[in-house]
């Protein structure tokens, strides 16, 4: 073989080896994921917007309760970090997502236009929609069953802004009009002092309302359905498929357990001891 062959062959045998150490040590030492960032930070920031049994506030304390709250806790004790919550609104709920002001959204529905815009864990539980209303109100005739019953142009629908019922029941109605306002209580209230016809909310949500106001107040789940949606963590766009995965096997064993139905089942009987008080 001549020197300049020899010289050759040496020249590749160097980078190919260069090429395998660097190859090496790309696999030894990966790339950082997003929850050892929030572990370095020793803090795991939720986005909270109230919406009973979900999330709950308590005004005088500012402490926060419902199942997913309960739920971001046990997901930072996972992560041996502290729980921080982040106060916000359904109409920022996801915006303040994807500007990086918390690291995961609480009780978001997954819909197809939130997913081009975040990401979605597996669903704690299933929602529907449900409408709530006087039984005595002579507007809203016996017994609805479609969402056609109620769509006259004499009916006020009391709906949570930037909710997924509002945009479920935005979409529905061509007749009736929209009250939007803040909160759940609000909405409630709107019903309570006939500023509003009926409430729409989630079946669950509802379901307290009539439980708290049993003399009067009923409510049904529309036919065909307003909506069917997983409720689920909100996540980073970006955030790559293994740190979701984190996410999903802690959601999929606290629901195979039982564990989230307590949660719920706990949170179910707060919001009904605390309107007895009232």
């Amino acid at each position: 073989m001549s020197l300049k062959l020899t010289n050759l062959a040496a020249r590749l045998f160097a980078v190919v080896a260069i090429g395998a150490a660097a190859v090496a040590a790309t696999a030894q030492t990966p790339a950082q994921g997003y929850w050892q960032g929030v572990q370095k930070a020793g803090v795991l920031r939720c986005g909270a917007a109230v919406a009973p049994p979900y999330v709950m506030r308590d005004p005088a304390t500012g402490e926060y309760s419902g199942f997913f709250a309960d739920l971001c806790r046990q997901f930072a004790d996972t992560l041996k970090v502290k729980p921080q919550f982040v106060d916000t609104n359904w109409d920022n709920i996801v915006a303040g997502l994807q500007s990086g002001k918390w690291d995961m959204s609480l009780a978001l529905n997954r819909t197809p236009a939130r997913a081009m815009a975040v990401n979605f864990s597996i669903p704690a539980m299933q929602y529907s929609i449900s409408l709530a209303y006087n039984k005595t109100n002579p507007k809203v005739q016996a017994n609805p069953r479609s969402v056609a019953d109620i769509d006259k142009p004499e009916i006020t629908l009391a709906v949570m802004s930037g909710t997924a019922a509002d945009k479920a029941i935005s979409a529905a109605i061509k007749k009736a009009k929209l009250l939007r306002l803040p909160s759940a209580d609000e909405t409630r209230l709107a019903v309570i002092s006939k500023r509003a016809d009926l409430v729409v909310d989630a079946a669950d949500t509802n379901l307290l309302f009539v439980q708290s106001n049993p003399d009067w107040a009923v409510a049904y789940n529309p036919s065909p359905a307003l909506a069917s949606q997983g409720v689920a963590f909100g996540l980073p766009l970006q955030m790559a498929a293994s740190d979701v995965a984190v996410v999903n096997i802690f959601l999929e064993e606290k629901v195979a357990t039982g564990e989230v139905d307590a949660l719920i089942h706990k949170s179910v009987d707060q919001v009904l001891k605390s309107v007895a008080k009232k």
